[in-house]
């Protein structure tokens, strides 16, 4: 994934210029898309990454609606789809963040719906990531799961309504006593510094650093 402050691609015969900070993002193998405006190879396909729609100043617009769409379905790869949209469970010990130590904030890899912070992390010793509750008490919601030969409560986002685990009683007692156990591939992590950058300068405040883009706006 490449990162930029502005970006001129040529389309076509003519040239569009991306002048708000951009991501620009390989093509998911699990992508049924020929590709954003007709492009070829590795930036074929060119995501803006504007995860609520406030215009704010030099960070990133990001969307408050979180809804699953089909285009960004497209873009998740085949564990991702998996996880978030069959119910899935990845292997433990071998995802993406279960060992991730790094601040910043986990959102939903399909709707980039807030969900975690790394303040709420905890090393649970059982090889997924773990929190001892969500960013917000409205991000998730949980539901009965009988799947299996006991009864669990799964956990998925609020937006989007991605599966993202699920929640037992044997976290932290000194933290409310919860264990978020999430599927890394349900997750997309948002470092601190690149908060304000990718539109959730508000968040800035968890890791006590100002939000910019609001006093830009001021």
């Amino acid at each position: 994934m490449l990162a930029g402050t502005s970006a001129d691609v040529s389309i076509g015969t003519g040239n569009v210029v991306l002048r708000s900070p951009v991501l620009l993002a390989e093509q998911s193998p699990h992508s049924k898309l020929p590709g954003i405006f007709g492009l070829k190879g590795p930036l074929s396909a060119l995501y803006l990454v504007t995860p609520q729609a406030d215009g704010g100043g030099n960070g990133g617009i990001v969307s408050n609606d979180y809804r699953k769409t089909p285009e960004a379905l497209s873009r998740l790869t085949s564990l991702q789809y998996r996880v978030t949209q069959k119910d899935g469970t990845e292997p433990s010990f071998r995802n993406e963040y279960w060992s991730n130590h790094e601040a910043g904030i986990y959102v939903d890899v399909v709707s980039g719906q807030p969900l975690f912070s790394s303040t709420d992390k905890y090393e649970s010793g059982t090889g997924w990531p773990s929190f001892t509750s969500p960013i917000q008490p409205d991000a998730v919601h949980t539901k009965t799961d009988r799947k299996l030969w006991t009864e669990r409560n799964e956990v998925r986002s609020t937006g989007a309504d991605s599966h993202l685990g699920h929640v037992f009683d044997d976290g932290p007692a000194g933290a409310g006593g919860l264990r978020y156990c999430m599927n890394s591939a349900a997750l997309r992590f948002i470092p601190v510094a690149e908060l304000e950058v990718q539109g959730y300068g508000e968040y800035s405040s968890l890791f006590g650093i100002t939000d910019t883009t609001e006093e830009n706006a001021s």
